[in-house]
């Protein structure tokens, strides 16, 4: 499996025939074992068209996999696949493995609403606190209502949580961005 794979994808990287490269991937992926699958995929991941053919039989036949829901829904988003697709996955990813972030982080970013999509990195970042991505992604959304709703509460949001991130910030160029950040939503007049 791993050889047919590479195969696959060094003759993609020769011709950018991405056709191609789907039609054996799907091939490829429809009669074999799953574990073995990702095993020949894994070197991959970087590669969507790779990814989903896989990872679309991998899901399928273990649909409780979190981990590989959560990669396929990666994949999707990276193509476009749309919210309510890459939503969906990450949902049946939560309830198979409440504790997978990934999960958490793909429902959290495949929120439409400005105000709802902050509000699911407040539980993302409320469920794992020392998860910095998350907190940064609540403070981004917080910053983005505030300006947009004139929201007050929001903007407070936005600075407390910038301010976390500055107080565990080790690099200097860290400090001073979150620094500025913060400086610019001080003087913000809502």
């Amino acid at each position: 499996m791993n050889a047919a794979v590479s195969d696959a994808v060094q003759e993609y990287r020769q011709d950018g025939d991405i056709a191609a490269l789907l039609d054996r991937m799907k091939v490829l992926s429809s009669a074999a074992d799953p574990l073995a699958l990702a095993a020949a995929a894994a070197p991959f991941h970087d590669l969507p068209e790779v990814v989903i053919p896989a990872y679309e039989r991998i899901v399928a036949a273990r649909p409780s996999d979190a981990q590989a829901m959560v990669i396929l829904a990666n994949a999707y988003w990276l193509t476009g696949r749309g919210a309510d697709l890459v939503g969906a996955l990450a949902t049946r990813a939560m309830a198979a493995d409440a504790g997978n972030r990934g999960a958490w982080h793909l429902w959290a970013l495949s929120e439409s609403n400005p105000r709802a999509r902050m509000e699911r990195w407040g539980q993302v970042a409320d469920r794992f606190p020392a998860d910095q991505l998350a907190r940064a992604a609540l403070a981004d959304n917080a910053a983005g209502v505030a300006g947009a709703e004139h929201d007050p509460l929001a903007l407070d949001l936005a600075v407390r949580t910038y301010e976390g991130l500055w107080a565990e910030a080790s690099r200097d160029e860290e400090r001073r961005a979150l620094e500025e950040t913060i400086a610019k939503l001080k003087g913000w007049a809502l």
